[in-house]
């Protein structure tokens, strides 16, 4: 009877590709899949958009899912040159061996990743307050401004002002 090959297994054979993880200086993220890119090596940077708050503005920038990670695909015996590649610390090692993550991990973050990108947040929505003391209280949108939302809580029978980053749409069936 065959056993099914174990994660050790792949790692001293180094032939299989998969998905492994490199750690980053703090943000270098995006510095680092460029220059791996440049390299020919297949990576990706799951990126998310987000408002960010300067003193005379707000802008929507993209930011990492998973700051100083970066995701590359190679074989295991390819992973220590990686780290002559500027801004790369580490490969993340689990239980001794490099870390492999799976193909249907990948797809669920970038699943995940392309639903954020295309949830917007308009007039009329429902949404759920997923942190502050109004967590797990839901409410319409009654309007949308640039740093806030104003909710009628029908619950409590108030309205309210809220960040767009403190809710989570609801999806209606």
């Amino acid at each position: 009877m065959d056993k099914a090959p174990t994660r050790k297994d792949v790692h001293r054979e180094g032939c299989s590709m998969c998905w492994y993880v490199l750690y980053t200086t703090p943000r270098a993220e995006k510095r680092v899949e460029e220059r791996l890119k440049r390299e020919g090596i297949e990576c990706w940077l799951p990126l998310v958009k987000t408002a960010r708050r300067w003193s005379d503005r707000v802008k929507i920038v993209e930011v990492p899912l998973f700051n100083s990670y970066v995701f590359v695909r190679c074989r295991a015996v390819e992973l220590r040159g990686m780290l002559g590649i500027v801004g790369v610390v580490r490969t993340v090692y689990y239980d001794g061996v490099p870390a492999v993550v799976r193909d249907e991990e990948i797809g669920e973050i970038r699943k995940l990743v392309e639903e954020a990108d295309t949830c917007t947040i308009e007039s009329g929505d429902v949404v759920e307050v997923v942190c502050g003391s109004l967590k797990m209280v839901s409410g319409k949108v009654m309007r949308v401004k640039k740093r806030y939302l104003v909710l009628y809580l029908e619950q409590l029978g108030a309205t309210v002002c809220v960040r767009p980053d403190t809710v989570k749409k609801i999806k209606e069936s």
